[in-house]
């Protein structure tokens, strides 16, 4: 297959839809499936795909926060920010981390979980470990739902919804 044909494979939009943010594999498992993919097969692509955007978006979180650092009221309020975030890390942890990136809902992915930690000023290694396991709780989640509702997905497909 060349390059021109992967853009046009289904495959690739299951990709593309679960690296968006705000939607990630909360979409994308659902549409893969919807395609007529093979759904563990979707599963398994969909967690592997939103694992590889963590690190990217630690690095973007350290460059865009190092600028606003710079920036005197913005400093002061990023330091604020660290300060009462501290006793929640503490507590909470990769737990809480891991938990909050594991409710499938939009908004608690990947990319909100890299920034919660950005905020609470865990270290990358801790955090990355605690989205990955609350990236795979979320994906079997939408799993489970999305093959539960496999029929009701193929007929919104079918009306060109999706």
């Amino acid at each position: 297959m060349d390059l021109s044909q992967f853009f046009h494979n289904d495959w690739f939009y299951v990709i593309v839809i679960t690296m968006l943010p705000w939607i990630e594999l909360r979409g994308g498992i659902p549409v893969g499936i919807a395609l007529g993919l093979n759904p563990l097969a979707v599963f398994i692509v969909a967690v592997i795909a939103n694992c590889l955007i963590i690190y990217p978006s630690f690095i973007f979180l350290d460059w865009f926060f190092h600028l606003m650092e710079r920036i005197p009221w913005l400093n002061s309020r990023i330091k604020k920010i660290h300060e009462n975030a501290k006793p929640y890390v503490e507590k909470y942890g990769v737990i809480g981390l891991m938990l909050f990136v594991g409710v499938p809902l939009p908004g608690t992915g990947a990319y909100a979980g890299a920034l919660v930690a950005h905020l609470m000023g865990m270290k990358n290694k801790k955090a990355f470990i605690a989205i990955a396991l609350g990236v795979l709780i979320a994906g079997v989640a939408v799993f489970l739902i999305a093959t539960m509702f496999k029929e009701t997905l193929g007929w919104i497909l079918q009306l060109k919804l999706i």
